[in-house]
């Protein structure tokens, strides 16, 4: 009887799991509504002196964009004003002056500028950020992946000019749909003449790696609208294409009862035609948003950095800034009233060496972080690299992994525990499943503005 009930139980738990396969994109963990005011604050002196990580992960962020758009809730603020984002990027100068005494010693393996739009920003501005990543912050462009968000209303020769003299590596932008209607329901006021465009611009300027974002589920969309952009989008023969589901929330343009409204949720059916197209055309699946096919390698000599590791290092008022016991930002808002705030707080600050808002990874959760940004990519978990740093097993820790394997989600093999491709399939259900209780409750209380 006893062994009838359990596979009830696990049944019901497969059932419920599947049954919602969208709960939430667990791109972080824990997830910045989780922070809280850090009582009391903590010098960064103290975090970085005792911060292990090999290599630092340099991050800057701009929140500024031309408009939001629906499915948005980011820490962005629609704002084209050039006397804004000089003063914003006076603050991002201002801020690494002061953090990079603390940093010396260790570099750069990546550097990442990302936003809100990037090259939104004048061309004197863009150039600045490398100046303060170079010249302030060390970066050496020689031995770091650097990358750029843009977006197609933003490329023009000018600014690709900046990115190619910096030597990026990575050009990122975000389409999300190449038909007119689908990017008008998202609010997103897009031509695809003007996608078009920016494609042909990027090409000629031959990054080493292009990569393109698009988003499945748009309202009014359907299984062959959606595949009709993916080939769009593979006309251009990106090294790397991020397909994205569609997630609203409260904070967004798009309501989550739109969603509901529309009838069935074409979401799962998306992902996996999308899937099978991407697969036959020799791309690699190594998540369930992230495809890349081989590309030629770069003659820089790229330092290591793991996606497990801390030591992420970031500027900006929306960035945030991991060490392996503290995770701390600015405090997070999403309306344009929040975000005004929470920016001109950043502008007019004169010190940024401390962290008083946050979270504080205990042993625990610095075991489930680990085991997290590991789990959700193709790769998995390392159990052996588990049990050097942690000095304990993986599934002794977190026994409820169990349940991936049991029921054909996850497999332990070669000394890995990995997702299956069904699991990689529900991945945004097996993340937010394996948010802990503790870090739940904060997320849960957080009021969101």
């Amino acid at each position: 009887m006893a062994d009838v009930a359990r596979e009830q139980r696990e049944a019901q738990w497969l059932q419920e799991l599947k049954s919602s396969p969208y709960r939430s994109y667990l791109y972080s963990y824990p997830h910045k509504t989780a922070y809280q005011v850090l009582e009391p604050p903590i010098p960064l002196s103290e975090l970085w002196r005792e911060e292990q990580a090999e290599t630092y992960f340099l991050y800057m962020h701009i929140p500024f964009c031309a408009a939001r758009c629906g499915f948005c809730n980011l820490f962005t603020l629609p704002d084209r004003r050039a006397d804004v984002h000089e003063e914003y990027v006076d603050a991002l100068e201002r801020q690494a002056r002061q953090w990079a005494e603390l940093l010396r010693g260790k570099p750069f393996a990546r550097f990442a500028i990302g936003g809100g739009t990037p090259t939104l920003l004048a061309t004197q501005q863009l150039e600045r950020l490398f100046y303060i990543a170079q010249e302030i912050m060390g970066l050496d462009p020689e031995q770091a992946s650097i990358s750029v968000e843009t977006s197609p209303d933003t490329v023009t020769r000018e600014r690709l000019e900046v990115l190619k003299r910096n030597r990026v590596d990575r050009v990122s932008m975000g389409i999300q749909s190449f038909i007119e209607q689908e990017a008008a329901a998202i609010y997103r006021p897009q031509k695809p003449q003007l996608v078009e465009a920016a494609l042909e611009e990027l090409a000629a300027y031959s990054f080493p790696l292009l990569n393109l974002d698009l988003i499945y589920g748009l309202p009014g969309q359907t299984v062959d609208s959606w595949l009709y952009s993916v080939e769009r989008a593979l006309a251009y023969e990106p090294g790397e294409l991020f397909i994205y589901p569609l997630y609203t929330r409260e904070h967004t343009i798009v309501k989550p009862e739109q969603m509901r409204s529309q009838g069935q949720d074409i979401r799962l059916a998306c992902y996996n035609a999308a899937r099978e197209l991407l697969l036959s055309r020799g791309y690699e699946q190594y998540s369930m948003r992230r495809f890349a096919r081989p590309i030629p390698g770069t003659d820089k000599r790229i330092l290591d950095y793991s996606c497990q590791e801390e030591g992420m290092v970031g500027l900006g008022c929306g960035a945030r800034s991991y060490t392996r016991e503290v995770h701390y930002a600015a405090r997070y808002g999403v309306s344009r009233a929040a975000t005004q705030s929470i920016i001109a707080d950043y502008v007019g600050a004169s010190s940024y060496l401390m962290a008083d808002y946050g979270f504080v990874l205990n042993a625990a959760e610095q075991r489930r972080r680990y085991m997290l940004k590991a789990l959700l990519h193709k790769e998995g978990v390392e159990v052996a690299g588990y049990s050097a740093r942690f000095g304990s097993h993986l599934l002794d820790d977190l026994p409820e992994l169990n349940r991936l394997t049991d029921n054909g989600l996850a497999v332990l093999q070669g000394g890995r525990l990995a997702l299956t491709d069904e699991g990689l399939a529900y991945s945004d259900a097996i993340g937010d499943w394996l948010i802990s209780d503790a870090v739940r409750r904060r997320m849960e209380g957080c009021v969101v503005v």
